[in-house]
């Protein structure tokens, strides 16, 4: 009988320190897991979540998380509207939740950097409102993208871009753009 006692005792010392490497070691793997993200990553655990984003030279931006890329953030306003936002220039986000994502972007997305997004706008030639970090808020239409530049016409909001309505050109550094904000018709 004591013989019994003796060995449940030591196996439930056993199974103790095997609970504790277990848990320690499950601790340590997620802390390195959660290291190797991204805040891209971190985001997309958020898309289709309304969240708050604090941007350098804009303030807070507030709308429901559409997507994530390489560098870049879109958001749905309401109304129509959607700003993209250039990731280096957030500060902080605000609504994401605790849950992270693992899923790293894959090959597609790591090409579509800032500068695809605003190639893209140039292609529509959709007017805009264009953010800078400096808080300069310039209005017009994208017309070239170069690989860390953008041209933009710079005419007013109601309008499209056509050559009596553009009151210059400006050459704008893809860095300094803040966020970019679609304009309603």
């Amino acid at each position: 009988m004591r013989w019994t006692r003796l060995f449940a005792d030591l196996e439930a010392q056993l199974q103790a320190e095997g609970a504790a490497d277990l848990a320690s070691e499950v601790a340590s793997r997620t802390r390195h897991e959660i290291g190797q993200l991204s805040m891209a990553d971190r985001l997309r655990a958020a898309i289709g979540h309304p969240v708050r984003v604090t941007c350098a030279g804009v303030g807070e931006l507030a709308g429901q998380l559409r997507d994530v890329g390489a560098g870049w953030l879109l958001l749905d306003e309401g109304l129509g509207r959607e700003i993209l936002v250039n990731l280096a220039t957030v500060g902080a986000v605000q609504g994401v939740g605790q849950l992270s994502t693992a899923a790293s972007e894959s090959v597609v997305t790591r090409r579509l950097d800032l500068r695809y997004a605003v190639r893209g706008l140039a292609r529509d030639r959709t007017a805009l409102q264009v953010l800078l970090a400096s808080g300069e808020v310039i209005t017009g239409t994208f017309d070239r993208v170069g690989s860390d530049f953008a041209e933009l016409a710079e005419h007013l909001s109601g309008e499209y871009r056509r050559p009596g309505e553009v009151r210059s050109v400006r050459v704008v550094s893809l860095s300094a753009i803040a966020a970019i904000r679609s304009v309603l018709a």
